[in-house]
């Protein structure tokens, strides 16, 4: 039974948000009233996650995140957001969170995104320890727009880039965050051609469409296709849809705090905050993400593998 610590000074945010967690089948809920109580807490018992707030007394969200990155590195940390913590949000997620959720979206978001870190943070160990002896791995895949079998694809690319020691445990799920949103994309986006702004506006009719469309031509023959190359230096993915495509120049900014809120922003800011490149091809149809291990340095050779995209340092 998974735990999840909810850290909230405010007690109405607290039962919202574990009200709602409360209501995923097998999860297990528990309380701190900020960071410093959570800290005990965690001393006494390890949480398989944490949800926590940015804006708290003695130890706030982003001094939680470092801290807990330090002391729990392999315990992922989801930040609750409001208006007005944009900039601190975002050097959170800097400092180690793997996610975050508007306030104001918890009711459409937050079990979603419980959800989908758990998963990303989940593997197995003994199957971690013979991939350990891995070097060198490239793979290709072409898949359905089916999210088990996206869920599936995170997990073995997440499985191979920290075995083969491309990073480390405490990267682990943050990659395959940016992975899972990458793949997401490339589904829903660029597939199935929905909109995010219909996801903020309907949650249930953006899902109900994307059923629909993927049962029917011409979404149904789409499919995403998947490269993946590592070393023990770093991991490059290749990520490719069959959709028609976007134009580049209108993606928002994914540096700018002030796009932390916009639905759009949400998976670029997630990629461009936890991979070390991102770079999209001229059609908008494919995405190239890289992530390098920290302690290699720009003048040591590394082993990169050409693909059909733009490798102009252009980072959208």
């Amino acid at each position: 039974m998974p735990t999840v610590l909810i850290v909230d000074d405010s007690a109405t945010d607290r039962r919202l948000a574990g009200g709602l967690l409360e209501q995923i089948d097998g999860m297990n809920v528990e309380y701190a009233v900020d960071g410093g109580d959570a800290l005990i807490k965690m001393e006494l018992h390890v949480p398989d996650i944490v949800v926590t707030d940015l804006d708290m007394p003695s130890i706030n969200g982003l001094q939680l995140v470092e801290l807990i990155r330090k002391g729990f590195p392999v315990v992922p940390v989801i930040l609750m957001t409001a208006r007005g913590s944009e900039d601190i949000a975002v050097k959170a997620l800097k400092a180690g969170a793997s996610s975050y959720v508007p306030k104001r979206q918890l009711n459409h978001q937050l079990s979603d995104t419980v959800r989908q870190v758990l998963r990303v943070a989940c593997h197995d160990r003994a199957h971690l320890r013979l991939m350990r002896r891995l070097v060198r791995n490239e793979v290709e895949f072409t898949i359905e727009n089916d999210q088990e079998l996206v869920s599936s694809m995170v997990q073995y690319l997440q499985d191979t880039v920290t075995s083969i020691g491309a990073c480390d445990e405490s990267d682990r799920v943050r990659i395959g965050v940016a992975l899972q949103e990458a793949l997401s994309n490339a589904c829903f986006h660029g597939n199935l051609e929905l909109c995010s702004s219909m996801r903020e506006e309907n949650h249930r009719a953006y899902y109900d469409l994307a059923l629909q469309r993927i049962q029917a031509l011409p979404w149904s023959d789409r499919r995403i296709h998947v490269v993946a190359r590592f070393n023990t230096h770093e991991a490059d993915f290749i990520i490719r849809d069959d959709g028609p495509g976007f134009d580049r120049n209108c993606l928002p900014d994914p540096r700018d705090p002030a796009n932390l809120e916009r639905p759009c922003g949400r998976g670029l800011l997630l990629m461009h905050t936890f991979m070390d490149e991102v770079h999209y091809n001229e059609s908008g149809n494919e995405v190239r993400l890289v992530k390098r291990r920290k302690n290699v340095t720009s003048d040591e050779p590394i082993e990169v593998g050409s693909g059909s995209f733009d490798l102009e340092p252009e980072h959208l």
